[in-house]
């Protein structure tokens, strides 16, 4: 990026698009740190078509933010006041300079700035320094605090599609992060992050998921996948959610075997809302709830992603804090399930979540992520957490 992209590229900037040029993909594949080594990843021409893409991926931020299946934002990280993108850039590259990396001033900006916010430091930085600040973060930092900031300068359905591309393309499939990323993203999220995958990867989300998954596991992934859930009604239709409450009861506990087909219907074409009452009415017909009948029912991954699902149905922020709690008292802290929970959710619900573990762990988040990590991987986690309670 920088000065060869000319003014118009800048207003790109500031409306948050143009960032997405910046992350690097670390899988093995593309790795897209400059404006030129993106355009040629993604086998486009700049500057139109690059900027198609990237203002369409801005239309879609939008669209989570104020339409459809959209949910209400409870972040940690917000826009900073007073924003001076020069003086940020400035302070980085004094601090990517200083001997010995001076990675508490990294941390205090790039963990206190919006997303747009870093777009803007990203671009007045290679402005000044005449590289790329992916280049040079890289170079600077290492470890679970590199995860962490090169995670801060992708857009959110980037840093989703690269995880994702990470579990399927690593050595064997990490379904527990495929699960987590998949089956606790909306419609609209998922949309998105498709639309990002095949841009990054060149080929379709839903054909690298076949290729690495089998059996009714790979039945449910590609029917989220697939974004076919309704949106969300102000009608109540008291009819159809005691039909389906009792589809899934005669699919499952009632019967010998599972009708898996019937419950991966409901599960991925149903509207949130409309779930929520149908696991409500499910205890009418079952003497077990949703989660137990699951566990009765199916095991494996087939299991965690039913239970995945039913816990973001009803308490997405509580699943996050449960997730963030089981990988902290972990022996050694999964770390990499920690800096993707912080990472992805700081500018969308890690307020939420905070209040969700100390009400159902008694120790606030802040306090947990004390005990559990150490020096700047801490203190990064401790700045997103933005705060105790």
């Amino acid at each position: 990026m920088g000065s060869r992209l000319g003014f118009p590229f800048k207003k790109e900037l500031r409306m948050g698009a143009a960032c997405s040029s910046l992350p690097s993909v670390q899988d093995g594949a593309a790795t897209p740190h400059s404006w030129e080594t993106f355009c040629a990843a993604s086998q486009l021409s700049p500057p139109r078509k690059v900027t198609m893409s990237l203002v369409s991926e801005f239309l879609g931020q939008l669209t989570l933010q104020l339409g459809g299946e959209s949910e209400p934002k409870y972040p940690t990280v917000v826009p900073f006041g007073g924003f001076d993108p020069e003086k940020d850039a400035a302070r980085i590259e004094t601090a990517i300079k200083t001997k010995g990396v001076d990675e508490q001033t990294i941390i205090d900006i790039l963990t206190k700035r919006s997303y747009t916010q870093r777009c803007e430091i990203a671009f007045a930085y290679e402005k000044r320094a005449k590289k790329d600040i992916i280049t040079a973060l890289k170079a600077a930092l290492s470890g679970p605090l590199e995860a962490v900031i090169l995670g801060l300068m992708k857009s959110t359905s980037q840093f989703d599609a690269s995880e994702i591309r990470g579990s399927i393309k690593g050595l064997g499939t990490d379904e527990e992060t495929l699960i987590e990323m998949v089956c606790s993203r909306s419609n609209e999220e998922l949309q998105q992050i498709k639309q990002v995958y095949k841009e990054l990867f060149k080929t379709e989300l839903e054909k690298d998921v076949a290729g690495d998954t089998s059996g009714d596991f790979r039945k449910l992934l590609l029917a989220l996948v697939q974004t076919k859930r309704e949106e969300p009604s102000s009608v109540v239709d008291q009819d159809r959610i005691d039909q389906d409450a009792r589809a899934l009861y005669e699919a499952g506990v009632k019967r010998k075997g599972t009708d898996v087909a019937t419950w991966i219907s409901i599960m991925s074409e149903r509207s949130v809302p409309h779930l929520q009452k149908v696991f409500q009415r499910y205890n009418n017909y079952s003497p077990y709830d949703m989660q137990e009948s699951i566990r009765k029912e199916v095991k494996g991954d087939l299991e965690m992603s039913f239970l995945t699902l039913v816990q973001c149905f009803e308490n997405k922020q509580l699943y996050f804090a449960g997730r963030l709690n089981d990988a902290m008292k972990t022996k050694g802290a999964k770390e990499k399930v920690v800096t993707r929970i912080m990472v992805s959710r700081c500018e969308v619900d890690l307020m939420k979540i905070r209040s969700e573990f100390k009400k159902h762990f008694g120790k606030s988040l802040y306090q947990t992520i004390t005990e559990h990590t150490k020096g700047d991987y801490q203190k990064v986690l401790l700045s997103l957490c933005a705060g105790d309670d």
